[in-house]
């Protein structure tokens, strides 16, 4: 069934990457309200999960919301253009400032009057970019032109056209007369991953893995004997007591379950998207971990209200049948909240952190399966109750480790906040001394050699400990290389990327590379290269993550360096044209006016794509594909593996 699933989903994938995305619909028309009266109205359809930006223009941040209506002469405009509903307001961590913006279906209104006779169109030019949480497409133009009655109409020759012409013609008139094929349309499909990789298993794998810790803390352990050996006594026969146990047990999974949903209906799926890229979230979550960090050092213990559980341990006990046992498993939640709840609140940050509607619901869900597991097979095993190891100062052990590895996570959440507003405290070798420092102080905490107020002295190393604490030490060793430079792919995903990296004895990805399709390619044919075009943007969180984890690398240099020339056409640059250029598109015209104009309708005329980063390896003569594209995949084996299939094509195309 799983490979039904696998294959399902990546015939899907394939289908879809082959589709432009257009997550934003927008109509125009003219609603006269006499002969001398009306207004014209924008309209923007905007898909559930995507916005477009205020109108207001914000330094070093995303492309504005721009609307002209450009009125003929005998129509004269009646205040200013007006919105259906105000932009929203808030911090975006991709640009490092305050947007304003639009998720829902927006129509913009501009009042009109007619003064006299008209002959000619009313036109009106938008320019907007379209994002979601985790991307942004480059920016997109529409155009309407419409008579007075309010049908559009066929549009006349522009200047900008008898300027420019269509951009592929103006490309075949160059003295080159082969540079037209290089922008002939190619079919391209996307190498897909497997749904076995999909973050809803990470999920669950890290809430069992929870569950499976919280039942080694103090507050967990000793409740399993005396909550098993209750339903045993409790029961008439063992059938009735076993059968009690596990509806116990699956009523705590019921109430992680619901605590889940509950916060997956609270937040909703859009905020829950903003948890992970939102720096001021980011920073709660660090502090929140530093938080459950020192409680499990044993400065303070987190307790919910002794009334809580004191009420619902009343009703457990005056109530009967299954919900006294609802109400037992609901009481071993409260009680047992001073050790799980920064376990829970570690796995609901990483949860959140996955942009995914389900996540909490599915994290949830795997700790409560782990931590009701051991009543349920204690209650049909009761034997194995005299095997348990006893409670004693392990328990507390367990929970000071716990508190290093929360201290750990929490620094990736501050490195989030770091990168997002600039301040550079959390470097990569910042962080990576942090976490050597705070795995040596672990190691060191195994063998003994620190001990905090709650623990027993250690007078013999027990083999577990000797070996955790070895696991420790090399760690905090293997980390160490990174302090110069070494890519530590291991922690990629945790570390802060390469680029941040002030000082390196290893290879970086510093290499010449060409911002211009046309010179790029011309220089390809010219030294018999093939050609490895980045699609890219300024404002592109996963671009930089692929150029440090993935371009940064020696083994991805020394090939593109070798073998390869680099295109890099950053869609979203906003520097001018030296003439502005007409295309036709989807049987509209269109005006591009800036450099990011241009390489954004390269990506949807000749590979039909609009989303970065993309990347896709051509032969440098005729502009034909060598392979399929790749988008974002930090896999560097992969990669390598997808150039040497390009070079491979381009050789026996030769």
């Amino acid at each position: 069934m799983k490979r039904v699933f696998t294959l399902i989903f990546s015939l899907i994938a394939i289908m879809v990457s082959a589709q432009i995305v257009e997550p934003i619909s927008w109509t125009s028309s003219i609603e006269m309200n006499d002969d001398n009266t009306g207004s014209v109205t924008v309209s923007a359809n905007i898909e559930s999960g995507w916005h477009v930006y205020g109108l207001e223009s914000v330094e070093d941040g995303p492309i504005p919301t721009q609307i002209s209506v450009i009125l003929p002469e005998g129509i004269s405009a009646v205040g200013d253009l007006t919105p259906s509903v105000a932009a929203e307001k808030g911090f975006d961590s991709s640009f490092g400032c305050e947007i304003s913006y639009w998720d829902k279906d927006i129509t913009f209104t501009q009042v009109i009057e007619r003064t006299s006779d008209v002959s000619a169109p009313v036109v009106v030019k938008i320019r907007y970019q379209a994002c979601d949480d985790k991307r942004c497409l480059p920016p997109s133009s529409e155009e309407f032109k419409l008579s007075i009655s309010g049908q559009e109409v066929e549009a006349a020759a522009t200047d900008a056209r008898n300027k420019a012409g269509n951009i592929i013609s103006m490309v075949a008139s160059n003295s080159d007369k082969e540079m037209n094929s290089l922008w002939k349309p190619v079919t391209m499909t996307e190498n897909t991953e497997s749904i076995a990789s999909s973050p809803w298993w990470k999920l669950f794998i890290w809430g069992f893995g929870g569950g499976l810790i919280a039942l080694l803390t103090p507050c967990v352990w000793p409740l399993i004997p005396m909550t098993v050996s209750f339903f045993l006594k409790k029961g008439k026969t063992r059938r009735e007591s076993i059968r009690d146990a596990m509806i116990y047990g699956s009523s705590i999974v019921v109430i992680y379950l619901v605590l889940g949903l509950a916060i997956t209906m609270i937040f909703g799926a859009s905020k829950l998207n903003e948890l992970s890229t939102n720096a001021i979230f980011n920073l709660i979550f660090f502090l929140l971990l530093v938080v459950f960090a020192i409680s499990f050092f044993g400065a303070f213990d987190i307790k919910l209200p002794s009334k809580w559980s004191n009420t619902v341990d009343n009703k457990a006990e005056r109530a009967t049948g299954l919900i006294s046992i609802f109400f037992m498993a609901f009481t071993l939640a409260l009680v047992s909240f001073s050790c799980t709840g920064p376990i829970i609140g570690t796995l609901l940050v990483e949860a959140a952190s996955s942009g995914d509607i389900a996540g909490p619901a599915i994290g949830m869900t795997g700790f409560a399966i782990a931590l009701a597991l051991p009543f349920t097979l204690f209650a049909i095993f009761p034997s194995w109750l005299k095997e348990m190891p006893k409670s004693g100062g392990w328990l507390n052990s367990v929970k000071v480790v716990l508190g290093f590895i929360e201290l750990a996570l929490s620094l990736k959440f501050l490195s989030v906040a770091d990168l997002a507003y600039g301040w550079g405290l959390v470097d990569r070798e910042v962080f990576l001394a942090l976490w050597i420092v705070i795995f040596l102080l672990l190691g060191m905490y195994l063998l003994g050699k620190i001990r905090f107020s709650h623990d027993e002295p250690v007078e013999h190393l027990s083999v577990t400990r000797f070996f955790l604490s070895i696991v420790s030490l090399s760690f905090m060793v293997y980390l160490i290389p990174g302090l110069w430079g070494a890519p530590l792919k291991g922690v990629s995903a945790f570390v802060p990327p390469l680029y941040t990296q002030d000082f390196s004895l290893y290879a970086g990805g510093d290499f010449e590379e060409f911002d211009d399709y046309e010179t790029g390619m011309k220089y390809a044919a010219e030294n018999n290269r093939p050609v490895l075009v980045d699609f890219s943007g300024y404002g592109c969180v996963n671009c930089r993550k692929m150029e440090g984890a993935v371009f940064d690398t020696e083994v991805v240099k020394d090939i593109i360096e070798k073998d390869y020339v680099l295109i890099k056409l950053m869609v979203d640059d906003k520097h001018d044209l030296t003439e502005p250029m007409v295309v036709t598109e989807n049987g509209k015209e269109k005006t591009l006016y800036t450099v990011g104009d241009k390489w954004s309708y390269l990506q949807r005329y000749k590979f039909g794509a609009n989303t970065q980063p993309y990347y896709v390896i051509l032969d440098g003569k005729t502009g034909d594909a060598m392979t399929t594209s790749r988008s974002y995949n930090e896999n560097i084996t992969e990669f390598v593996e997808w150039l040497d299939e390009g070079i491979n094509n381009y050789k026996k195309a030769e």
